[in-house]
């Protein structure tokens, strides 16, 4: 027997408070009490509740659309059992992580209460640290042997000195990839991770709310650098189980080398628990992120790229340190590359090098890769995530609470205020970690999922599909669809995304080869929460004559303006940001933007790759957010501003 409930509104704008759906929902669960799930579409939120009379084992239904629901979430989130999270006074667990998730309030380790802005996520995962998970937390127990440990008594002491190089020998090794044999305890390392995906399992309630197994691989590619720090190039990726993990993760004190990460994937795959491993922080990968050579220099072969898309088939894009779409030195033409750069190498004021560090770049060379071994080894998906060591990501810039732990904890010692209780910047002497680092992380990101439904499988299943997106932090909703049977009917019809799979394929799909050009459907809603939107915009990329090409075209604008054939961009709609009290224009922007657009200069003799960016109307940044709060002159060298944004996955379209 199913129970329902639901709320509709005549505004397909207007937000559905997930939080009244539950109440009304939880009401009728005496007479529902063996299932339940949740749907949100525009302007509609429907809850049901389930009393298994037949089929009790198999008849658990979360509500399911065939054309699929958008789900957001964050996949990489950190707690006390990571090593450089504890030594910063974190103390959250991953329980605290799905609590967080859920909407409720959790502790800062600055001693403040911090809560997720917005509804509660729709899936999530805590990623610690694999290597040394759970060590640091026992070598400050006195009831552990670890605390014995000459480290643990210089790491949990009071002079500076003897701290910082305590953690710089776990940073070496995980660095390195040799374990520090006093601290390498692999017993209390497997016994956290078990904690982790048993915890994980308690909070997973499909139709609300689904949870990973996952933990990060933290592979740092210091070749060539003398000392014994932490510092170089991030190859660091999230390692997410779809359901049911192993008793022993693979971490880098197993091997530094991703692909020996993705052989054990393979066979954990063979064991019946499919995996992904999802990369984060190209930007400053040293360039050797996405480098055209396997890690230890050899050419890439059709074994390598074949195993490389199989782990990870979706990228991180978007978090707290960096977005890495591109850099305004690879797109020269994109007056919107420089949003939230962050260049510097892992612990460390080196700055990274750009080619073979961002995204965009990447799809063009795999098109180019594909060439030369049969499969294109960065054909992948795109989402967002947060990075938090706090138990929760901070994705509101009106609500920034930083990333790592009590070191940029304040306003002052993240360089958005000035410090000593000054109330202007003159002639005040710069914090360098603020100033290289803490100051230019954002309050980004979130991963969205087009899934059936909200469980383990359908969420996975749409990671593997990469019929996903990543946001800088607001929940946009955005769809694009390609085909050769499209008509500009379609964008008014009710059956609109019915047809677009009928008659195309979703983002993170591909086009076979035609003589006449293809038609991509694009279809983006504002989060009612933020600014709205100003421009829908196409990026194609390619390769040709040895190189990596880009276009970008505006392809809908905001408030009636059409884009200029010559310039293949929207005119400024004249949206403003008030710098005095954050406030935003009202009278520009775009709840919706929807469009079906052709390529004007598609060749179809030539491979490439086609997704979709969608800008929001300019807002404040959260350094002026800050600043404004506590009255005084904001950070003259931040910028006051940003457009917050969203990134589909790609369509590939296939030449013969």
């Amino acid at each position: 027997m199913e129970l329902l409930a639901g709320i509709f509104s005549f505004d397909k704008e207007q937000l559905v408070s997930k939080q009244v759906l539950e109440d009304m929902n939880n009401a009728q669960i005496h007479r529902g009490p063996d299932a339940g799930g949740f749907y949100f579409g525009n302007g509609v939120g429907l809850g049901h509740r389930r009393l298994s009379i037949i089929d009790i084992s198999g008849g658990g239904q979360p509500i399911y659309s065939e054309d699929k629901n958008v789900y957001f979430g964050d996949l990489h989130i950190h707690t006390k059992n990571s090593f450089d999270a504890y030594i910063f006074n974190v103390r959250s667990t991953p329980d605290d992580v799905y609590r967080f998730a859920k909407g409720e309030t959790v502790r800062h380790p600055a001693g403040f209460d911090i809560t997720i802005g917005g509804d509660p996520l729709d899936f999530v995962a805590a990623t610690d640290h694999g290597a040394y998970m759970g060590i640091l937390p026992a070598m400050d127990n006195p009831d552990s042997p670890l605390s014995k440990l000459p480290m643990a008594k210089e790491m949990f002491g009071t002079d500076p000195e003897l701290i910082v190089r305590a953690f710089n020998k776990i940073g070496g090794s995980v660095r390195s990839g040799k374990p520090f044999p006093e601290a390498y305890d692999r017993a209390l390392i497997d016994s956290t991770w078990q904690s982790a995906t048993a915890s994980a399992d308690r909070h997973y309630e499909p139709g609300k709310l689904t949870t990973f197994s996952a933990y990060e691989f933290t592979s740092v590619d210091g070749r060539g650098r003398e000392d014994e720090s932490f510092a170089g190039g991030n190859l660091h990726r999230n390692v997410v189980f779809e359901n049911g993990a192993p008793k022993r993760l693979f971490s880098t004190l197993d091997s530094t080398n991703p692909e020996d990460l993705w052989t054990w994937m393979d066979s954990e795959r063979a064991a019946g628990r499919d995996v992904m491993a999802i990369p984060h922080n190209s930007n400053v990968s040293d360039g050797k992120m996405f480098a055209l050579t396997k890690y230890n220099g050899g050419e890439m072969d059709a074994a390598y790229s074949q195993q490389r898309i199989l782990n990870e088939p979706i990228v991180e894009m978007t978090q707290v340190k960096g977005t890495s779409e591109t850099h305004p030195a690879l797109s020269p033409n994109d007056e919107w590359a420089d949003f939230e750069i962050y260049e510097k190498l892992l612990a460390s004021n080196v700055t990274s090098k750009i080619n073979g560090s961002y995204i965009r770049e990447a799809l063009a060379n795999g098109i180019a890769l594909e060439k030369q071994t049969g499969t294109n080894p960065f054909k992948f998906g795109l989402i967002g995530s947060s990075d938090s060591h706090v138990a929760g990501g901070a994705f509101d810039e009106k609500d920034y609470w930083s990333k790592v732990g009590i070191i940029d904890a304040t306003p002052e010692t993240r360089g958005s205020v000035p410090p000593g209780g000054a109330k202007t910047w003159d002639g005040v002497k710069r914090d360098p970690n603020a100033e290289n680092w803490f100051s230019k992380w954002g309050a980004s990101g979130l991963a969205a999922v087009w899934a059936e439904e909200n469980t383990r499988e359908a969420i996975f299943g749409g990671m593997r599909k990469k019929e996903t997106y990543a946001t800088s932090g607001p929940r946009i909703k955005l769809r694009l669809f390609g085909g050769y049977n499209y008509s500009a009917d379609m964008l008014s019809e009710p059956d609109m995304v019915s047809k677009a799979y009928a008659d195309g394929v979703p983002m993170g799909s591909d086009l076979a080869a035609s003589d006449t050009a293809p038609s991509f459907l694009v279809w983006a809603m504002r989060d009612p929460r933020n600014a709205p939107l100003q421009r829908l915009q196409m990026i194609k990329v390619w390769h040709a004559d040895g190189k990596a090409h880009e276009k970008l075209y505006d392809i809908a604008c905001s408030d009636g303006l059409a884009v200029n054939p010559q310039t293949n961009r929207c005119p400024d709609n004249g949206a403003s940001v008030n710098l005095e009290d954050c406030s935003i224009s009202t009278d520009s922007g775009a709840p919706e933007l929807k469009t079906l657009w052709q390529d004007p200069d598609f060749n179809p003799n030539m491979n490439a790759a086609y997704y979709v960016r969608v800008l929001e109307n300019p807002s404040c940044r959260w350094s002026t957010w800050d600043a404004l709060k506590a009255g005084v002159e904001r950070n003259p060298d931040l910028p006051p501003t940003l457009q917050e944004r969203a990134y589909s996955s790609a369509i590939w379209y296939n030449a013969n």
